[in-house]
């Protein structure tokens, strides 16, 4: 699995950005011994508090892609995060939309990888941990990483999103 393409394609665009985990060590996409579609799956996986899993969620924001890192411990409001980014319509992506505009299947979206970059908001909440940890590209990947690291390698904006 660590050869699936959209494993490679999530680790090159880490290294290319020099991305760090907690410890301050380049960040390596890990395999977990199954599927993690779920932030709670992936906190049991980790043995980390589920609020320290950045799920990354893409959006249809008024027919562009949105992609909204979310600390697991909430749900986004969607209507509050709407009007405040500025759009009529915002409502969660259909797999081919994700599919079409990440490269990846939802339960192992990136924060990185992707064919282009996407406008990204990262969820204030997850600054309260010292290493966060994101999906790798397949639902079975991951990696650690930090909440500056995310705003740094995604170009992302701090966002209250719950």
């Amino acid at each position: 699995m660590q050869s699936h393409p959209n494993v490679q394609a999530v680790q090159r665009a880490l290294d290319d950005a020099g991305a760090r985990d907690g410890s301050a060590d380049a960040s390596q996409v890990r395999l977990l011994p199954g599927a993690a579609h779920t932030a709670a799956a992936a906190a049991e996986a980790l043995g980390v508090e589920v609020g320290a899993i950045a799920n990354s969620l893409i959006f249809d924001a008024d027919d562009a892609p949105l992609l909204v890192l979310t600390s697991g411990a909430h749900r986004v409001d969607t209507a509050g995060l709407a009007a405040s980014i500025g759009v009529t319509r915002l409502r969660r992506a259909s797999p081919e939309f994700v599919r079409k505009h990440t490269g990846q299947v939802i339960g192992g979206v990136a924060p990185v990888g992707h064919p282009r970059p996407l406008r990204t908001l990262v969820d204030t909440a997850l600054a309260a941990y010292d290493e966060v940890w994101a999906a790798g590209g397949v639902p079975q990947a991951v990696f650690p990483t930090t909440y500056a690291e995310l705003l740094r390698i995604t170009a992302g904006t701090p966002a209250d999103v719950a």
